[in-house]
């Protein structure tokens, strides 16, 4: 069988989440290059079923483990092996039925399975950003050591990639990371102190999970994207710049030592860098809508205000200080985003319980794996402590 007769095995771990859900819609409509043979979730255990009955995979995962019977009984008239619980994602992480993972579990919880595969030397198409942000040095070493290619899925980070293609001589001078700015760019304290939790999650460009939209809002998620940045393109801090760009029409930027700026452009759709992160080095024929230059529309730029939001800042912080605090930042972020979309704290109380965790858990400059996953435990319980969780 030639390369290009050979179909991908697909692994997704965070099957029924956005990205996992977008991904599964690109494996569908090319049956003949992808399938997916492995599907985690981590509680959603209707949506993981159905997708297991209509992609047939050779393993799915359901983290949550009270609901494994029900997985397994509704499965038990297919082939379909059927395990649970936080260590089942690791060891079928290790298992060598799939090629490629598509790492898009939300959060801290993806670390784990994601070594795994990289010491099981399999391709991974990276949609999550808290991999490199909590471990980034280890992560990108392990990678290293076992010559395991990690192409970026979330659409800034794959628009650089997509833009260094074909530039491996030439220096980078900067790359320049887009943002919507979210449904409150330009608005001040005094407005949102009063935001809640259904006015956050109203992105006005991108569909995506709730943590991720709320991240948005904060601008914390571009402080992460700055962090998986620096580790997944080899930058130094003062090599990364965020502009605020409402339209999310060119998804990133990257400046060479010669002045030359290249941007990678589109209508904002997540299946357009799965399916190119999935078919990697190829680019495969797809229907998604395009952009059209006909239609007279602006495209502007600004700095971010990262006065209001502070995210931006305290992330900006970790970035430069590296150790672990970038970890710990991103575990206080996890429990605050959890808060506020309970209800229990207000918006600008995010950052204060960032900023309170990243000042009082101790720093490590040089943590080992061991001291990351201490140092996350510390700062989720201190955060949790903050708002009385």
């Amino acid at each position: 069988m030639t390369q290009e007769q050979t179909i991908k095995r697909i692994a997704i771990f965070g099957s029924t989440g956005s990205i996992g859900t977008q991904a599964l819609e690109v494996i569908a409509a090319n049956p003949d290059k992808f399938s997916a043979d492995v599907l985690t979730a981590q509680s959603n255990d209707e949506l993981l079923v159905e997708q297991a009955l209509k992609f047939n995979p050779n393993v799915v995962v359901i983290g949550d483990e009270k609901k494994y019977t029900k997985v397994k009984e509704a499965l038990k008239a297919t082939d379909v092996k059927v395990f649970c619980g936080e260590k089942a994602l690791e060891e079928v992480a290790a298992m060598d039925c799939y090629d490629m993972m598509l790492a898009a579990i939300v959060g801290y919880a993806g670390l784990k399975p994601t070594l795994k595969a990289i010491e099981n030397g399999k391709a991974i198409g990276l949609a999550n950003k808290e991999t490199l942000v909590v471990a980034g040095d280890i992560v990108m070493r392990k990678a290293v050591e076992n010559k395991v290619p990690i192409i970026p899925v979330d659409s800034e980070h794959s628009a650089i990639f997509q833009c260094l293609v074909g530039e491996t001589r030439n220096r980078i001078e900067k790359i320049i990371l887009t943002a919507s700015g979210g449904p409150f760019i330009g608005r001040k304290p005094n407005y949102l102190v009063n935001v809640k939790r259904e006015h956050a999650l109203q992105h006005p460009n991108w569909s995506m999970g709730a943590k991720i939209t709320i991240d948005s809002a904060t601008l914390m998620n571009k402080g992460l994207e700055m962090i998986e940045a620096k580790w997944l393109f080899n930058l130094k801090p003062d090599q990364i710049q965020v502009v605020i760009h409402p339209q999310s029409i060119i998804h990133s930027m990257v400046q060479f030592e010669d002045g030359s700026i290249k941007a990678q452009m589109g209508l904002p759709d997540m299946k357009l860098p799965i399916q190119y992160a999935m078919a990697f080095p190829r680019r495969i024929k797809n229907d998604f809508p395009r952009y059209d230059f006909k239609k007279v529309s602006t495209l502007s730029f600004e700095e971010p205000d990262s006065k209001t939001f502070r995210n931006l800042a305290l992330a900006t912080d970790a970035l430069y200080k590296g150790g672990n605090l970038p970890c710990i930042m991103n575990a206080a972020n996890e429990i605050a985003v959890f808060a506020f979309l309970r209800n229990r704290i207000n918006f600008l109380d995010m950052t204060n319980v960032i900023e309170k965790t990243m000042e009082s858990i101790p720093f490590i400059a040089q943590p080992s794996l061991e001291e990351y996953f201490e140092s996350d435990g510390e700062a989720r319980n201190f955060a949790a402590d903050i708002i009385k969780l």
